[in-house]
């Protein structure tokens, strides 16, 4: 129960910085670009489409692996949904362009140790990232070479559909990586040091 709880924590904590990317107004991620390409064009709300897309991203890697999706892909796909929802409702865009850097750098911070804290209980990889682990292990390709041909791909169909491509796009592709591979560390060794102390706990009982 406690690996969950992070693991939930974790999915709010990025949802949070989601919303921040987004409601800041600079340009937002490759695939919350296509996400809002697709609320312009049909309706529907910004997590919905992240749901939708995500219970599609799952099909496909169910279909390339042979293998049902774990648990922690349904959760992350439903909750990340929901909560990004929820964080729009309740944040407005600032009314002045350096209030608007100042929520959009944050944003990816708290985005970067949102994955960091829902990655190290190892409850399962999100929608997108299975697929890419899916089409890697399936292909040649390496699984950066993967992320970026998805998020490229992503990012131009999202695009045309009018999604907010800006700097903002741009500083998320350049920072992202290296902001949740810190935050792995991080979360990880915590995590790791956490559950071994509770195994210790668990025999000396």
């Amino acid at each position: 129960m406690f690996r969950w709880g992070v693991f939930l924590i974790g999915l709010i904590i990025m949802s949070f910085g989601i919303a921040l990317i987004i409601r800041a107004d600079l340009g937002s991620a490759p695939w919350d670009v296509l996400h809002i390409g697709l609320t312009l064009n049909f309706g529907l709300t910004i997590g919905t489409w992240t749901i939708i897309m995500g219970f599609l991203l799952l099909i496909a890697a169910s279909f390339l692996t042979k293998e049902f999706p774990k648990l922690g892909a349904f959760l992350n796909m439903v909750f990340v949904g929901v909560f990004v929802d929820i964080f729009l409702f309740l944040l407005n865009t600032p009314t002045s362009l350096f209030l608007q850097g100042i929520m959009l750098v944050v944003g990816i911070l708290i985005m970067g140790f949102g994955i960091g804290v829902y990655i190290s209980p190892k409850c399962g990889a999100g929608p997108r990232d299975s697929l890419m682990l899916a089409v890697s292990s399936k292909t040649r390709l390496t699984v950066p070479q993967v992320r970026i041909s998805m998020e490229v791909a992503v990012l131009a169909f999202g695009w045309l559909l009018g999604g907010p491509v800006f700097i903002g796009t741009i500083l998320f592709s350049l920072t992202i990586g290296h902001v949740t591979g810190i935050s792995l560390i991080w979360c990880q060794t915590w995590m790791d040091r956490r559950m071994e102390r509770g195994v210790k706990v668990e025999n000396i009982h």
